[in-house]
């Protein structure tokens, strides 16, 4: 797909005595593979008249039925995009010692920094594969030490993380107010960029392992779940590894990322606020097809998670109380940023072999493993 310049960020390319290498994504798999058919809609149609009711009337479905869609002309650049795959392969070369020297303060259910590999089980004995890194709002309240390279490009990553929250989500989250009959900005305004919430950029990383290894991981590299916060954004994957569920009895299908496509997937805290009605996209990471298990899979995802200005409730929504979601008086009574970081707490302290486990706060149960 071309280059999207309708809104893009007008982001410089840093001089620097140590310039980025260029990021060349992995050629994407020949193998034939069962590729998820998901709605797509056009986000330059958004300010044209009756744009807006368009694009809301496309998304219906795919968020009540399925929890995942495709956004392109997002108003990001591929040179953009590509650059901050390019901080985050630098960021991953770093020695295993002074990358875990940016630890995230994990045990306060706190995604600030780094998250190490290997840091949980995901079978009996069996450690996971995965890395990240996050980088949380340009706000003084997240302050902290980061890695030279992310000091070196804060400027370009600051814009892209800001497009991210007020270009693209603000304008989703107006389409899923229409789509629930709310005042466009009532859910935007539990979700503020000013606000303080724990959504940030991730720079993620699967390292490869051998085929034994594979075999022994069940060809798991992430078990099934939903997602912790409002809505999540994937990037450009070319290494075929995330699969999603569209129901319960559905089979695993892969989750296709071209250039100039954006992945979307309703998280936990939008179906607690519709009552079930919008749907919380089941997916898991498995090992990628023969010809592509060789590569380090690297990914560029920004989540979106509530604010404490958000209450936990029923939105009081037309179509809910059409549609028989809607109930009275139904108030989990803890601020939404709590319940994100109880979830991610409850991480450090659950059993791999507990495929029934799941996480309750305040009144409402999330499931934490889909087989």
């Amino acid at each position: 797909m071309a280059t999207q310049t309708e809104s893009a960020v007008n982001a410089h390319l840093t001089t620097s005595s140590s310039p980025l290498e260029k990021y060349i994504h992995p050629a994407e798999s020949k193998k034939d593979l069962k590729y998820t058919d998901l709605v797509t809609i056009d986000l330059s149609e958004f300010d044209r008249p009756g744009g807006k009711e368009k694009l809301a009337a496309q998304l219906k479905d795919a968020v009540h039925e399925v929890g995942f869609f495709y956004v392109t002309n997002f108003g990001l650049t591929q040179e953009q995009i590509d650059q901050q795959f390019a901080i985050a392969k630098e960021f991953f070369s770093l020695p295993e010692e002074k990358r875990c020297s940016f630890r995230a303060p994990l045990e306060e259910g706190i995604y600030n920094g780094y998250r190490p590999l290997g840091s949980i089980e995901i079978l009996p004995g069996l450690r996971d594969n995965i890395e990240f890194y996050n980088i949380m709002k340009f706000l003084p309240q997240y302050d902290r030490t980061h890695p030279e390279v992310v000091r070196r490009y804060s400027a370009e990553i600051e814009k892209f993380h800001r497009h991210c929250h007020e270009q693209i989500t603000y304008k989703l989250f107006r389409l899923l107010a229409i789509i629930l009959e709310l005042p466009e900005d009532e859910l935007m305004n539990g979700h503020l960029y000013e606000s303080n919430c724990d959504s940030g950029l991730r720079y993620m990383m699967y390292r490869a392992r051998s085929r034994e290894e594979n075999e022994k991981y069940k060809h798991l590299y992430s078990r099934g779940h939903t997602d912790n916060g409002t809505i999540t954004f994937v990037f450009q994957q070319p290494v075929a590894a995330l699969q999603v569920k569209k129901h319960e009895d559905a089979d695993w299908e892969y989750l296709r990322i071209p250039p100039g496509v954006l992945a979307v997937n309703i998280a936990d805290i939008m179906t607690m606020l519709s009552n079930g009605w919008l749907k919380s996209g089941v997916h898991r990471v498995i090992v990628p097809p023969e010809d592509q298990q060789h590569y380090d899979r690297i990914g560029l995802l920004y989540f979106v998670r509530p604010s404490d200005r958000l209450k936990l409730k029923s939105v009081d929504s037309p179509l809910l109380r059409r549609e028989g979601y809607h109930k009275e008086n139904v108030d989990f009574d803890i601020p939404a940023l709590e319940w994100t970081r109880a979830r991610i707490r409850r991480n450090w302290t659950r059993s791999p072999t507990d495929v029934n486990g799941d996480v309750s706060l305040g009144g409402f149960k999330a499931k934490l493993f889909y087989e």
